[in-house]
């Protein structure tokens, strides 16, 4: 058998959802106003977090970080898509498939570090609420933010070049709307089981380690929820808290679900939908959620929106 992934600057073709025209039809449109809303929405979180003075706390310092991750991953998978959708070709160079992937699984897993960064920071501030300043001090949340980074980088890294050097024969046709891992894997026509192990280990590490985090920090969030007893601290305890369980259920649970699972277990029509829900849909309703849910950040925007008003009119 012929082994040979043939030349580097070969193309690729991205085969999407080419087998349902009509369906590729409204996909394209409604990716393209998610996607416009991820700009707006993710670009608003953190301007405001930036510009209002209230809003320099680190549980906002971590949502910004959330919100650039949401951008720099919307924006490597989306663009593309739209112009194979909307364009007569369905072709990605090489290098911008190898890109799109490595960006895509940092972006990702720095991103499941985050939320896990961001339980432990509501934990601190609902469980040790007299210490939260000392705790959560400015040099440990920049620590915990360029380990996130770091940790997706690492994965990214360890994960790219396993998969880029199996053999493809000649394949080209990537059978989802992006170069990710379980499409690029199943191109391969040799099964590795060196991939699938470092697959699970580091789904282990990036997945059920940092929701386990989580799931203990709500633990203890929710014995001192049940303590409190003023019901405005009581409602806005459950306001932060449950934006970010939201967030949390929304892509861990399709994560989990894409990941954890054998690679050939998952038919392609389900992992493309999957793929299609934790890549554009979650990056629109992260700012959504955080924003509709969260009277801080609404009245930051009215401040904002009087400040620029009163400078306008003198």
């Amino acid at each position: 058998m012929d082994t040979n992934n043939g030349s580097s600057t070969t193309d690729f073709i991205l085969l999407g959802f080419s087998d349902r025209p009509q369906l590729e039809r409204i996909i394209s449109g409604l990716v393209f106003i998610f996607y416009i809303v991820t700009l707006v929405g993710n670009t608003t979180i953190i301007l405001v977090s930036y510009l209002d003075a209230q809003l320099h706390t680190p549980m906002y310092f971590f949502l910004s970080n959330l919100s650039f991750l949401d951008l720099c991953y919307a924006t490597s998978i989306v663009p593309q898509m739209l112009v194979n959708l909307w364009g007569p070709t369905r072709s990605i160079t090489y290098g911008g498939c190898v890109l799109q992937f490595f960006f895509a699984l940092d972006l990702g897993s720095a991103e499941c570090l985050l939320l896990a960064v961001m339980a432990y920071d509501r934990y601190a501030a609902v469980c040790q609420p007299l210490h939260y300043t000392v705790i959560m001090h400015p040099q440990l949340c920049q620590k915990m933010v360029l380990t996130a980074w770091l940790g997706g980088l690492g994965s990214a890294l360890t994960v790219c070049s396993l998969t880029l050097k199996l053999p493809r024969c000649g394949h080209r046709e990537v059978d989802n709307f992006f170069c990710e891992m379980p499409a690029l894997i199943k191109m391969a026509c040799v099964y590795s089981k060196v991939i699938e192990i470092t697959v699970f280990a580091l789904g282990v590490v990036f997945l059920l380690a940092p929701i386990s985090l989580i799931l203990i920090s709500y633990g203890f969030i929710t014995q001192a929820v049940v303590r409190i007893k003023s019901e405005a601290r009581w409602r806005k305890v459950l306001n932060t808290c449950g934006s970010h369980l939201t967030v949390v259920t929304l892509f861990y649970g399709t994560i989990i679900y894409m990941y954890m699972k054998p690679q050939n277990s998952t038919s392609q029509d389900e992992g493309k939908f999957l793929s299609l829900f934790y890549t554009i849909i979650t990056p629109t309703l992260n700012p959504l959620i955080y924003t509709l849910r969260n009277k801080d950040v609404k009245s930051a925007v009215k401040r904002i929106m009087c400040v620029e008003k009163w400078s306008a009119k003198s």
